[in-house]
């Protein structure tokens, strides 16, 4: 049975990495898997997923206002997949998210989502939060802070190392723009209350 998967954590945790190894999985006993991302994401290059362990894999790349249903529906006449892979979640529009709730309903293929669940200010990403509302499961993807408790926030600092608390909501960076924080050093580092 197909269902709208979400893999959720901060900065840094290998989701990616889980992305690639599941899709290998498939390939690696003959299935066909279609691998997505984000098109203003290109940190592993233009159409690429790459970890931070150095493993990567070419990627169809979805944009804003796509018709991601319209666009999948089109890859399954040439012919069947047995799951569907995004990486860079957080960047879908609730519509796109939606989008590929169809496909898992009415195409009846299986949709692995992986992303971020909130920004460096500690709110929601709206295409998470929309796949928090509709995905069939959710599983939240460990890491750690540096006090040794689970990283659940994350703060994006400036070329100086200082941490930014305004600014727009996306920022493409890696482990020079973004530290994952347990929710009490999140506050600290912050100034929240």
């Amino acid at each position: 049975m197909a269902k709208l998967y979400f893999h959720y954590s901060t900065m840094n945790a290998g989701k990616s990495t889980l992305l690639l190894q599941a899709a290998h999985n498939y390939r690696e006993r003959g299935m066909e898997v279609y691998l997505m991302t984000a098109r203003h994401d290109d940190r592993a290059g233009n159409g690429r997923i790459g970890s931070r362990i150095g493993i990567g894999s070419e990627a169809v790349t979805y944009a804003p206002g796509e018709d991601l249903f319209a666009h999948l529906a089109a890859r399954l006449e040439q012919g069947p997949l047995a799951c569907i892979f995004i990486d860079e979640a957080q960047f879908l529009e609730p519509g796109q998210v939606w989008q590929l709730a169809r496909v898992v309903d009415d195409l009846r293929v299986p949709v692995m989502c992986y992303g971020l669940r909130v920004d460096f200010q500690g709110l929601l990403f709206p295409g998470s939060a929309t796949l928090l509302a509709l995905a069939d499961e959710m599983r939240e993807v460990r890491t750690i802070c540096h006090c040794g408790k689970k990283a659940t926030m994350v703060v994006r600092q400036n070329e100086k190392g200082e941490v930014m608390t305004t600014g727009a909501q996306v920022q493409i960076g890696g482990n020079e723009t973004y530290v994952s924080l347990c929710r009490k050093h999140w506050r600290a580092t912050t100034g929240e209350a």
